[in-house]
């Protein structure tokens, strides 16, 4: 059975409290437009969890952006899944690939905090993905299945965790893979995940991540086993942000 899709908005180090306005936009659209066949989650930066969760439109999820392994501690600036839960959170993005290029973290770090959301009781979105060099080098299946393998808990279920595939040249930069390479990609992970999870590996969303916008959203969207975006910018105004979720309206 395909995984119901789940388009995510990560924002980013962006929003204040006057984005709230936005994320009651998303709410208006999504009311008063066609039913979309796809989950809708916003991850604002840590200061606004707190807020959008408890204003959240109908329909709509919060998330976080990272989380510390500890449940507390001496760790200073950091922040804990068992907080982000107590905020409201009800997903955690792990391995994006800002942090694992901006704050050097390799996969059994990512895998660590993942298992720390999972304790919670939340969802972990694993991202993966190659570097342009890694990509030019013929090695992308290489890179990214190995940061599955290796990203992705033991105690993972389709229910706890969603996987993100964004490759890193394509983020913020306007370039996007062809739908036959995302095609590809996805694919290779489904069989990873089958591989390593039995039938439920069929169970799990993959999203797809990098340069999503409205203009390629249903493309992309269409692709074989992507269930679903991981959008940056696009997902900061909730007119972009809903033209990537009409790619679910029928």
């Amino acid at each position: 059975m395909k995984p119901t899709a789940l388009v995510a908005g990560n924002w980013k180090m962006n929003g204040l409290a006057s984005s709230q306005a936005e994320l009651e936009a998303l709410g208006n659209y999504l009311r008063d437009g066609d039913t979309a066949d796809c989950g809708v989650l916003i991850c604002p930066p840590f200061t606004l969890v707190a807020s959008f969760a408890a204003n959240a439109p109908e329909g709509v999820a919060i998330g976080a952006q990272d989380c510390h392994t500890n449940k507390s501690g001496a760790h200073t600036g950091d922040i804990s899944a068992e907080m982000l839960r107590d905020a409201g959170a009800a997903f955690i993005i792990v391995g994006h690939s800002e942090r694992r290029a901006d704050h050097g973290e390799d996969s059994a770090l990512v895998c660590a905090k993942a298992e720390a959301v999972l304790a919670e009781g939340l969802t972990a979105i694993v991202c993966v993905g190659e570097t342009e060099a890694e990509r030019d080098a013929g090695k992308t299946l290489d890179i990214v299945l190995g940061q599955v393998a290796a990203s992705v808990p033991a105690e993972s279920t389709p229910e706890n965790t969603v996987v993100a595939y964004e490759p890193v040249w394509a983020i913020g930069t306007g370039r996007t893979p062809t739908v036959e390479d995302v095609a590809e990609v996805h694919t290779a992970i489904r069989g990873a995940l089958v591989e390593r999870f039995g039938e439920a590996g069929n169970g799990f969303r993959i999203l797809y991540g990098g340069s999503v916008k409205p203009s390629n959203a249903s493309e992309l969207m269409a692709a074989d086993n992507v269930n679903g975006a991981l959008v940056g910018g696009a997902s900061l105004k909730a007119a972009d942000f809903n033209g990537i979720i009409d790619a679910y309206r029928k």
